[in-house]
């Protein structure tokens, strides 16, 4: 499995946000990309994922063109900085939720995901009463009960304990070892350096490549 972008290049209000990217990312690998704030790590993710539309270039997965062939990629897990889950509902209710809209994770999966972030799947607080700790665990459980193709972290630890910050550490690395194009945002410079194969860093919209 290969996701691939060539040349892409994005624009807004004539504000060049990626300019001229170009990334060949594998199976069973993790990407780790830093950069100061506003440099363009999120929007890079957008634009490979199918979520922002590109100005110029193309992303591709195994040959299949990105806005061409689908709309966003077909199997993908992803956490940006804001995560929309109901108030009202609880944990396993939101991700229920969640899964029935593609019919791709069923009950075990669910709770299994949960219970790998570190969340009971029995708890009966509703989402509104979680703590920041537990949001961030909820999200990255979403994104993972589906066993996706490819997996976008953008700050996967934050908000979390130590505790919290070991089994996400864990959970990227299982994703890896079962196979994933894994890509890890991240301005916790150990996460970075434990766990990426590959370094890049975003500075202005251009990518450079660090190890």
């Amino acid at each position: 499995m290969t996701l691939t972008a060539e040349h892409v290049c994005k624009t807004i209000r004539n504000a060049p946000i990626l300019q001229d990217v170009n990334l060949t990312l594998e199976g069973g690998t993790v990407y780790g990309f830093v950069g100061r704030n506003g440099s363009g790590k999120t929007m890079l993710f957008r634009a490979l994922s199918g979520l922002m539309k590109l100005t110029q270039g193309t992303v591709s997965l195994d040959g299949q063109v990105l806005h061409r062939d689908f709309s966003v990629l077909p199997s993908l897990g992803i956490v940006l900085e804001h995560v929309g889950m109901y108030p009202n509902l609880t944990g396993v209710e939101n991700l229920r939720y969640l899964a029935g809209l593609t019919r791709r994770a069923g009950e075990a999966d669910i709770r299994t995901a949960i219970e790998r972030v570190g969340l009971d799947p029995d708890d009966k607080r509703t989402y509104r009463k979680y703590s920041l700790g537990m949001k961030q665990r909820l999200a990255i459980a979403q994104a993972i009960m589906e066993k996706p193709d490819v997996l976008m972290l953008d700050e996967p630890t934050n908000g979390l304990d130590d505790d919290g910050v070991r089994k996400i550490r864990d959970l990227i690395l299982e994703e890896k070892a079962r196979g994933a194009i894994v890509l890890l945002a991240s301005h916790n410079q150990e996460d970075i350096r434990i766990l990426s194969d590959h370094l890049f860093r975003i500075d202005q919209g251009r990518l450079e490549k660090l190890s």
